[in-house]
């Protein structure tokens, strides 16, 4: 992670979904770039608050939990709500209630800067042979990618009529390591993610910026000339894991993990 500078920091970060998997990795990450970080989840978080850190549970589809949650915060780092498929009424609450309320209570209280976790699976439809930029027509998986396509409209909207900017990362699958071989293309390495986030978060005149969050990988789907002017540049591959991932039994042709960039959120539910 690359050392800060004065420019590179705010007074007061709210983390969302700091009790998740990436955010117990940025928790450590983004404390550098803020004199306070502010954690906050509807899970408990552990461990308690410690030097320049905050922690206010909140439930994102309570709009006055979230205004207050919001106050005195110069800018948001929004990975809250569900992060995989589930019902459309378990989405509704944390995800699309849950990101109106995080951009009014911005707007609320004159936040300026916004970093929205939004997911691959905005365009989890198109076909693993194709190869896709910011501008193409979203094509949702499910519920979840719903929801992440909603949330970059409101980013729009927002900046559109109050001049908030967002970047909305189009996370690919970060973990530790690649799982699969899908995730030989989508796999974004923690390193890669920070510096995106510090891209996403200090680079002046984003507007609303949609960018690709993978690392620099073999076989990418996804190009980011739309969001150059971010610079962001992965250091990382997937490649240093190529042997293990493909000692894997390979998986079938028809297997929705060998066909769409969403992979197996495309054949989930419906949950009745």
């Amino acid at each position: 992670m690359s050392e800060t500078t004065p420019s590179q920091r705010v007074s007061r970060l709210l983390l969302t979904g700091a009790a998740g998997g990436l955010g117990k990795v940025l928790r450590e990450r983004l404390r550098p770039y803020a004199d306070i970080l502010r954690l906050s989840d509807i899970a408990s978080l552990a461990p308690a608050a410690g030097p320049h850190e905050e922690v206010v549970p909140c439930d994102l589809s309570d709009k006055k939990a979230v205004d207050a949650l919001v106050a005195g915060c110069d800018a948001i780092v929004h990975l809250g709500g569900v992060s995989v498929e589930r019902p459309f009424e378990e989405i509704l609450e944390g995800n699309i209630k849950g990101v109106f309320h995080i951009y009014e209570a911005a707007r609320r209280h004159g936040v300026k800067r916004v970093v929205f976790a939004s997911s691959n699976h905005v365009i989890g439809f198109y076909k693993q042979t194709e190869h896709l930029d910011a501008h193409a027509l979203r094509r949702p998986d499910g519920y979840y990618g719903l929801s992440k396509s909603f949330g970059e409209d409101v980013a729009q909207f927002y900046f559109d009529r109050w001049g908030i900017e967002t970047v909305s990362i189009r996370i690919g699958s970060s973990f530790p390591e690649p799982a699969n071989r899908r995730m030989m293309s989508t796999w974004l390495s923690y390193d890669d993610l920070t510096s995106l986030i510090e891209k996403s978060l200090f680079t002046p005149d984003v507007k609303h910026t949609i960018v690709y969050g993978a690392s620099a990988n073999k076989d990418v789907w996804w190009d980011n000339s739309a969001a150059a002017h971010l610079g962001y540049a992965p250091k990382d591959t997937s490649e240093v894991f190529r042997a293990k991932v493909e000692a894997q039994p390979p998986v079938a042709p028809t297997d929705p993990n060998a066909i769409y960039q969403g992979g197996g959120f495309t054949a989930q539910g419906p949950f009745e």
